[in-house]
C-alpha cells in the first residue's frame, strides 16, 4: 500500500469566495489534478484545507504552492456581483432573466430571486464587464442603471436598478383596461356590437401591454413563460371572435400581476427594513473638534460621540461614559443592555440614555449590521431544494402543455372533423390555466418572509436549504461550556466551619486571591464584591502551582486551594472531607480555606448553567424536538451534574473535538437529522458535521457569524425554540403551497379539457391561486 500523508493549511480565498460553493468546488477540483494528491476536503467552518497526498509523487512544498496559486488564480479569474432588481413583476420573468444572463460568454453562474428581487452573478472580468451584463438585461426587456452610477450600501454590494415601466404605469394601464372593459359590456348590453368590439380590443391592448412585451422577449430568449401563454390565448380568442374573453383574460392577468407585485413588495420590504437600521451619519471628534460625517467616512480608531436617542454608527468600544443600549435591532434582545467603559457596542443599536464616546473598530462596510445585510442577501439567492424542484418542474412542464394545446387545437378538427372553434377554445383555455405560476412563486416568497422575520429577531438563517433542514431536525445536540453554561465560574456555596461565618470564609479567600489571575480567584473576588465584603489585608502572596495560593494575615499563614494543598500541609478536614465530596458529585469545584493550619471553610464554584436552559428545553420539546443531547469535553462528574440539572435525554463526556464529530455522526445515523448548537469557532468540527450547525452568541464573532448555517446573535437559548418553530412552520407552508398549487393546476387543466371552463374564469383561477399561496407564505412575516 502506498505511503500517504495528510496536510492541513489555510484556505487561500477571501471570505466571499470561501462562502461560494462553486469556488470551493473549483479549488478542490484543481488540487485533485495535482499528481500525487489523493483527496481534498475543505472545512469552511475552520477555513482550512485537508489534503491527503503520496510523498513519493508530490512534494509538500509543491502541494502548498499549488494550493496558494489556485486561490490567487480564482480571485483573478472570477468576480461576484449582486444586483437589486426593481419592477420584477412575475416569477417567469425572473427565470427568463436568469437564463438570459447565464447565456452570456464569461458569465459562469446567475441566480435571480423573484421574492427578494435580486440578481446574483458570477463572471470572468477578462471576458465580460458589468456594462455588457446591463446590455443583455436591456435586450431582455428591462431597464438598467449604468454600472458607473451604481450607489453602494453598507453591505458593500452595488445596487443596480432594473425596471420596465414604473409600477404606477402598470396600475394605470390595469385601471384603463378595466374601465374600457366595463364600457364595452355596457355597449354590448345596449346591443351596439361594433362599438362594444372596439372597446373590447382597446381593453385587451391596455391590459395586455406588459404581457405582449414580455412575450416578445420571452421568444427572443427561447423560453415560454406566462406572458407568452396569456398573449397567445388573447390573440386566439380575438381570432375566433371571443371579444369579451380576450379582454377579460388580459384585464384579469394584468390585475393579478399588479396585486402580486404589491403583495410581494411587502415581503421585500421586510428585508429592506434591515438597511434602514443603518445610520447615515456619525459625530466624529477630529483634531479636537466634533464634526458630522457620513458613516462611510468613519475610519478605524475614530472617536465617535453618540447622544441619547441616536443610533450607534459602527462597531466599537465605549471609552467614556455609560448608558443603556437597545440591541434589539441586531440581537433581538427586548431588554436594553447596560454599557460602560470597556464594553463593546454594535452598529444599528440605539443609545437610550447618557452620551458615550466610542472608539470605532469597524468601517461601515465591515461592521456587524453590514455583515447581517450581506448574509441575508446571500440567503435570498440560495435556492432551497423545493424551489429548485418547482423551477425544474415549470421548465419542463410548460413546453409539454404548449405541445398538448397544439395537439388539442389541431388533431380533433383534422382527424375527426370536430368543430375547430370549439377545440381551439379548449386549447387556449388550457394554455391559460396550465402555467405553474403559483407553484413557482410560492416557495421563494415563503423563504424570504421566514428569513426576514428571523433576521429581525436576531437569528440569521443562511438560505432556504438550511431553513428546510432546520424544519426537519429531530435531535439537537448542545455543547456544554459557553452554550448551556455561561463559561464563567460562579460561587454557588460557602460552607463555614464551626466558629467562623460565611463572611469570614469569603473575605479571607478574597484577601489571598486578590493578586491571582486564576478564573476561580476572579470568581471569588466577584462574589465578595457582590456581598460588599472587604478582602482581608493579606501580605506575602505566593502562587502555589497546581494547588492554590498562600499569604500572611497579621503573621498568621493563610492557605486557599484544592484538596491536595490541604493534604500537603496536613490540615485536618474531618466531616468536611465528605461535604467536599458531595459538592464535587454535584459537578462543583471545591476551594478549601485555612488559617494557621486550621480549616476555616469551603467555597464551591461551578460554571453557571444559563437560566434560560430549562425553559428552552421545554419549549424545544413543545416545538417537536424528540431528543436533546449534551456533548462536552468536561469530566464525567461535572457533565452528569449539569445533565441532571438541565434534564437532557442523554450526554457524552470527556470528548475531544474529533470525538464530538463521531458522536454527531452516530446521532445522524440514528435519527437522520441532527442540529448541533455551539458557541462558535471552538465547536467548528461538530457544527460542520451536523445536518444544521447553529452558533449562538455570535454578535461579536465575525468568524462564527459567517461560518454557521444558523446564527443566534445573542446568548439567549430562547431563540432556539423560536427558530425551530419558524423552520417547521415554513416547511409546513412550503408543503401546503406545493400541494395546493398542484391541486389547482390539476383541477383547472381537467376542467379546461372537459370544456367546463371559460377563458376568463381560467385566468381568474390562475391568478387567484397565485395570490393565495403568496398570502399563505406572508403569514411568516407575522410569526412570533
Amino acid at each position: 500500500m502506498a505511503e500517504t500523508r495528510t496536510l492541513s493549511l489555510p484556505v487561500i480565498l477571501p471570505p466571499d469566495y470561501e462562502k461560494c460553493e462553486r469556488c470551493v468546488s473549483r479549488l478542490k477540483d484543481s488540487l485533485l489534478q495535482v499528481h500525487g494528491v489523493l483527496s481534498v476536503e475543505v472545512d469552511r467552518q475552520a477555513s482550512t484545507l485537508k489534503l491527503v497526498y503520496d510523498p513519493h509523487l508530490a512534494r509538500l512544498e509543491d502541494v502548498e504552492h499549488r494550493a496558494k496559486r489556485i486561490g490567487i488564480e480564482l480571485q483573478e479569474r472570477i468576480e461576484h456581483a449582486s444586483f437589486e432588481l426593481i419592477g420584477l413583476d412575475c416569477p417567469d420573468c425572473a427565470i427568463r432573466l436568469e437564463k438570459g444572463v447565464a447565456q452570456i460568454n464569461g458569465v459562469l453562474w446567475a441566480s435571480t430571486s423573484f421574492a427578494s428581487s435580486r440578481l446574483a452573478v458570477e463572471y470572468e472580468p477578462d471576458k465580460v464587464a458589468p456594462a455588457a451584463i446591463a446590455r443583455r438585461v436591456r435586450e431582455l426587456g428591462y431597464g438598467v442603471r449604468e454600472p458607473e452610477a451604481q450607489p453602494q450600501f453598507p453591505g458593500g454590494l452595488a445596487k443596480v436598478e432594473l425596471r420596465r415601466l414604473p409600477l404606477s404605469t402598470h396600475v394605470v394601464l390595469t385601471l384603463l383596461s378595466g374601465i374600457t372593459l366595463l364600457v364595452a359590456l355596457l355597449f354590448s348590453w345596449a346591443d351596439v356590437s361594433f362599438v362594444a368590439k372596439a372597446f373590447y380590443v382597446v381593453s385587451t391592448l391596455f391590459g395586455g401591454y406588459y404581457a405582449a412585451r414580455g412575450a416578445i422577449y420571452s421568444l427572443r430568449s427561447f423560453t415560454l413563460d406566462m406572458n407568452f401563454l396569456m398573449t397567445a390565448a388573447a390573440i386566439g380568442a380575438l381570432a375566433i371572435g371571443e371579444w369579451f374573453e380576450a379582454a377579460a383574460v388580459m384585464f384579469l392577468f394584468s390585475l393579478g400581476n399588479t396585486l402580486e407585485s404589491r403583495t410581494v413588495e411587502r415581503a421585500r420590504e421586510s428585508i429592506r427594513s434591515l438597511m434602514e437600521l443603518h445610520p447615515t451619519f456619525a459625530n466624529v471628534i477630529r483634531d479636537g473638534k466634533e464634526e458630522k460625517v457620513a458613516v462611510e467616512e468613519i475610519r478605524l480608531g475614530d472617536t465617535l460621540v453618540v447622544r441619547p436617542g441616536e443610533k450607534i454608527p459602527t462597531d466599537g468600544t465605549v471609552i467614556e461614559g455609560s448608558s443603556t443600549v437597545n440591541q434589539s435591532p441586531v440581537t433581538g434582545e427586548s431588554i436594553p443592555v447596560e454599557k460602560t467603559v470597556g464594553d463593546r457596542v454594535f452598529a444599528g443599536t440605539i443609545n437610550r440614555q447618557g452620551s458615550i464616546l466610542i472608539r470605532a473598530e469597524a468601517t461601515a462596510q465591515d461592521n456587524i449590521l453590514a455583515r447581517i445585510i450581506h448574509l441575508v442577501e446571500e440567503a435570498e439567492t440560495e435556492k432551497a431544494p423545493s424551489q429548485r424542484f418547482t423551477e425544474a418542474f415549470g421548465r419542463y412542464y410548460t413546453p409539454v402543455v404548449v405541445g398538448l394545446a397544439v395537439v388539442i387545437a389541431v388533431v380533433p378538427p383534422l382527424c375527426f372533423h370536430a368543430n375547430f372553434r370549439v377545440w381551439l377554445y379548449k386549447a387556449l383555455t388550457l394554455l391559460v390555466v396550465s402555467c405553474p405560476c403559483a407553484l413557482v412563486i410560492s416557495i421563494p416568497v415563503t423563504i424570504v418572509c421566514a428569513v426576514g422575520n428571523a433576521a429581525r429577531n436576531g437569528v440569521l438563517i443562511k438560505g432556504g436549504a438550511h431553513l428546510e433542514k432546520a424544519g426537519r431536525i429531530r435531535v439537537v445536540a448542545f455543547d456544554k461550556t459557553g452554550t448551556l453554561t455561561t463559561g464563567e465560574a460562579k460561587v454557588t456555596d460557602v460552607v463555614p466551619v464551626d466558629g467562623f461565618t460565611a463572611e469570614d470564609v469569603l473575605s479571607l479567600a478574597a484577601g489571598v486571591e486578590a493578586r491571582s489571575e486564576h478564573p476561580l480567584a476572579q470568581a471569588i473576588m466577584k462574589e465578595a464584591r457582590k456581598r460588599r465584603l472587604e478582602p482581608r489585608n493579606v501580605t506575602d502572596f505566593a502562587a502555589l502551582t497546581g494547588t492554590g495560593a498562600a499569604g500572611k494575615l497579621n503573621g498568621d499563614s493563610c492557605l486557599v486551594g484544592n484538596l491536595k494543598l490541604m493534604q500537603d500541609f496536613h490540615i485536618e478536614l474531618g466531616v468536611y472531607y465528605q461535604k467536599a465530596k458531595d459538592l464535587q458529585e454535584e459537578g462543583k469545584t471545591v476551594v478549601f480555606v485555612a488559617l494557621n493550619r486550621r480549616l476555616v471553610g469551603l467555597v464551591a464554584l461551578a460554571d453557571a448553567v444559563r437560566e434560560s436552559a430549562k425553559q428552552a428545553f421545554h419549549d424545544l420539546r413543545e416545538a417537536g424536538i424528540e431528543r436533546i443531547v449534551m456533548i462536552t469535553g468536561d469530566n464525567e462528574t461535572t457533565a452528569r451534574a449539569v445533565a441532571r440539572e438541565v434534564r437532557v435525554d442523554e450526554y457524552y463526556a470527556e470528548l475531544l473535538p474529533e470525538d464530538k464529530v463521531d458522536i454527531v455522526r452516530l446521532l445522524i445515523e440514528r435519527y437522520s437529522s441532527v442540529g448541533v448548537v455551539g458557541d462558535g469557532v471552538n465547536d467548528a468540527p461538530a457544527l460542520a458535521s451536523a445536518s444544521v450547525g447553529i452558533a449562538m452568541g455570535v454578535v461579536g464573532s465575525p468568524t462564527a457569524l459567517e461560518t454557521a448555517d444558523v446564527a443566534l446573535m445573542s446568548d439567549d437559548l430562547g431563540k432556539l425554540p423560536y427558530t425551530m418553530r419558524l423552520s417547521r412552520q415554513s416547511l409546513k407552508i412550503i408543503k401546503q403551497n406545493i400541494a395546493f398549487s398542484l391541486f389547482v393546476i390539476l383541477v383547472l387543466v381537467a376542467s379546461a379539457l372537459a370544456g367546463w371552463l371559460k377563458l376568463s374564469m381560467g385566468v381568474f383561477g390562475h391568478e387567484w391561486s397565485a395570490l393565495v399561496v403568496i398570502a399563505n407564505g406572508m403569514r411568516l412575516l407575522r410569526f412570533r
